[in-house]
């Protein structure tokens, strides 16, 4: 392909609009899930709409910790399982815009565990995108909190006898109110499910299981990308609702996936201020909401019961 080609391929490429193409090809192995993932949140963010202005992408550390690198939204690349406490942070400074966290099992639940189940607990406005291939990709292969019993890492070369986490029942057991998961071969559900967390409020967590061909399953001898996709497309069954008690996966066992969890309850902004309204009164001044809307919410409350003057009682 010669030069003016490659320009007007990566011109012409439709998440152009969304990706940063003059960075491409990115530094993800063949085979590898992650890009997939990333196609899927751009398309998901392109058929909803949304501002390029009002959208935030973090990440940690790892393989899918390049990810801020390759969008075209505002973004940060963090350090070691800090994307969460660093997307909160944002998230509380512009309550408006829509922070995404994409980042890999381990930087999310090893070394970021804590912060996890802590905005889990807190249920702060966050989507939060787990892209689990089982091992730690970037860094040698080792085992993570993820990676199921009796499969070979660099850490673990007699097979790993720790007890591995079901992100989808901890996220659960945390307080999250929105849980999904898919394989990186179900490429329409995650955007799918994007597109919903993208829509509601509260800590959305949706995991994508996805091979790393260089280290699991070379380790393993599970064969390539295009075996992983075999893989689940055999043993990935769909379970909507599915208690997420019995979600966890055995090595090369079967799989649900599916909409687990998806429940209202008020964000943690909304709490702060509901909580400090009923203490303080009418001289709080509501977080996140600058004058002009806060009035607006009066007189749209008053409108409503009838007190403006100007309409029937929202009749």
């Amino acid at each position: 392909m010669s030069k003016v080609e490659d320009d007007r391929y990566r011109q012409e490429n439709p998440m152009s609009e969304y990706l940063r193409m003059e960075r491409m090809p990115h530094i993800w192995c063949p085979g590898c899930g992650i890009g997939s993932v990333v196609t899927c949140m751009a398309d998901a963010i392109k058929k909803g709409g949304y501002d390029h202005d009002k959208i935030a992408v973090v990440s940690g550390i790892g393989c899918t910790g390049r990810v801020a690198g390759y969008v075209k939204f505002d973004s940060m690349h963090t350090t070691h399982g800090r994307a969460i406490p660093v997307a909160t942070g944002l998230k509380l400074a512009r309550p408006v815009m829509k922070v995404i966290v994409v980042s890999g099992d381990g930087d999310l639940t090893g070394i970021g565990g804590n912060h996890f189940i802590h905005a889990a607990r807190r249920n702060m406005d966050l989507i939060v995108i787990c892209v689990n291939n089982f091992t730690y990709g970037m860094t040698g292969g080792q085992v993570t909190p993820t990676t199921p019993q009796s499969a070979n890492a660099s850490t673990t070369p007699y097979g790993n006898y720790e007890y591995p986490f079901s992100l989808p029942f901890l996220a659960d057991a945390a307080g999250a109110t929105y849980i999904a998961r898919w394989t990186s071969l179900h490429a329409r559900n995650i955007t799918q499910s994007i597109g919903e967390a993208l829509n509601r409020t509260g800590f959305s967590f949706i995991e994508v299981i996805t091979p790393c061909t260089t280290l699991y399953q070379r380790r393993n001898r599970l064969g390539d990308g295009l075996d992983a996709m075999q893989y689940y497309h055999d043993d990935a069954d769909i379970q909507h609702g599915a208690d997420t008690r019995t979600v966890g996966i055995d090595f090369q066992g079967k799989i649900a996936m599916g909409k687990f969890v998806d429940r209202p309850k008020p964000t943690y902004l909304e709490a702060v201020n509901t909580r400090y309204a009923n203490v303080i009164g009418d001289d709080y001044q509501l977080y996140g909401k600058n004058p002009l809307e806060k009035e607006k919410e009066k007189e749209a409350a008053a409108c409503g019961q009838g007190g403006c003057g100007s309409c029937g009682g929202g009749e």
